[in-house]
């Protein structure tokens, strides 16, 4: 009999001399997941996501693809524009235009109308709160899209706490409801909007819940009373 075979005349499962303890070698994965990773059995990707810091310098020219050409024309079509433009960013493949609060509404006339830039769509007006890290801390985005030449360009405006931003429902009547919601969540008050009101909380509603000085918890709710008590007081489940 063969030293490589057992007592029963079956292979044995491990060569003579070979440690049975070692591990077993895992082979990689062939499937990719999400944010590029790969080679791992997890392909949800979180176990490898690395959080980026926001880009908060300026992006110096040539800024690269089209972006170039967006700039240019906007410099040439708008007389205010060095007045208006605060600073560009161009970041994860996407251009950012900083503009003044008080010039939003004319550089969104520009970016539709000018027939090199032909921005058609405002699909998105949404705002994040920066407490305690920037004295304008709230960030307004306008997303922009231009079907005509199959462009994207971003437009933000930074203001304080109270300060009012001209609403561009009059350019881009698609913003109305978006204008409603950021009002609503945030308290961003939009001078010249036709009907600035609630659209998700009551009208009666007390304070704005995507600011981040919003008290959490301790919110009523229509069932015998109860409520809804701040996340640091509920139960854990073990």
């Amino acid at each position: 009999m063969s030293s490589a075979e057992s007592d029963g005349g079956v292979p044995a499962t491990q060569p003579v001399g070979a440690n049975i303890d070692a591990p077993a070698q895992v082979p990689a994965s062939p499937h990719k997941g999400m944010f590029g990773i790969s080679g791992t059995g997890d392909v949800s990707g979180f176990g490898g996501l690395v959080r980026k810091r926001p880009v908060t310098a300026d992006t110096q020219r040539p800024f690269g693809d089209y972006f170039d050409e967006v700039y240019d024309a906007l410099e040439e079509a708008y007389p205010g524009f060095s007045d208006a433009i605060e600073r560009v960013v161009v970041d994860r493949g996407e251009l950012t235009l900083h503009i003044r609060a008080d010039r939003i509404a004319e550089v969104c006339q520009i970016m539709r109308d000018d027939e090199s830039l032909r921005f058609e769509l405002c699909s998105s007006v949404d705002a994040v709160d920066y407490l305690g890290s920037d004295p304008r801390r709230f960030h307004v985005s306008y997303q922009l899209t231009s079907m005509t030449y199959r462009r994207r360009v971003r437009l933000e405006v930074s203001v304080a706490e109270d300060q009012p931003i001209p609403s561009v429902t009059s350019v881009y009547p698609t913003a109305d409801w978006q204008e409603r919601e950021t009002y609503d969540m945030f308290g961003i008050v939009f001078t010249g909007h036709p009907n600035l009101t609630r659209i998700l909380m009551p009208d009666d509603w007390e304070g704005h819940p995507q600011r981040k000085d919003y008290p959490l918890g301790g919110v009523p709710v229509e069932y015998k009373g109860a409520e809804i008590p701040p996340p640091d007081q509920r139960r854990v489940y073990q």
